[in-house]
């Protein structure tokens, strides 16, 4: 079985890729940036916020990044050919939705990876608050409160994107399209 794997990945089609160091270094300090800013933003806003404003942030940010790994998803799976066809009708969000498909492996960092653990890591600073709030709110130890609170949100979230994949990969080629759609408002393809 081994061999046999061995003599079909050897045939020449799964070339081993170099990596892209400019392209990790960019992705590197876009994280960063985002990750700063938002994080410092978070703080500020969730100081003094209530309960109910901090539950509602995280399951923000739980929204958002199940929404980004939906359109990850749909980049990386979605069938290139027939917006090739559509491109060729000079269709502008096909051209855009071909560069995407063309890049997936990058957008597909952005939208999954950056978006996705940012979001993962405000929703977890969200359920600090939340826990200090239950904790101050109803005499609880924060050391339970912290460890329940954690516990629910990555349950959530866990939830959240195990119910997105089928969807994701059942509409890849739409989701394609509508993210080329969104885009080509703000982007052309030369």
């Amino acid at each position: 079985m081994k061999k046999e794997l061995k003599k079909q990945l050897g045939k020449g089609k799964h070339k081993r890729r170099k990596t892209d160091w400019k392209w990790v270094l960019q992705l590197t300090l876009l994280a960063f940036a985002i990750s700063i800013t938002l994080s410092f933003f978070t703080e500020i806003a969730l100081q003094e916020a209530s309960l109910l404003i901090s539950s509602i942030a995280v399951l923000a940010c739980i929204g958002i990044a199940v929404i980004f790994d939906i359109v990850a998803i749909g980049l990386t799976t979605a069938d290139e050919a027939p917006f090739h066809s559509m491109s060729a009708k000079k269709d502008r969000v096909a051209k855009v939705a071909v560069k995407l498909k063309k890049n997936a492996g990058k957008f597909s960092s952005i939208f999954s990876d950056v978006v996705g653990d940012i979001c993962g890591i405000i929703s977890g600073t969200a359920g600090v608050y939340i826990a200090i709030s239950i904790s101050q709110l109803w005499d609880v130890s924060l050391f339970i409160c912290t460890l329940l609170t954690t516990a629910v949100i990555a349950s959530l979230t866990i939830c959240a994107k195990a119910l997105e994949k089928n969807f994701a990969l059942e509409k890849n080629d739409y989701i394609l399209y509508y993210t080329a759609k969104i885009i080509s408002v703000f982007y052309r393809v030369k």
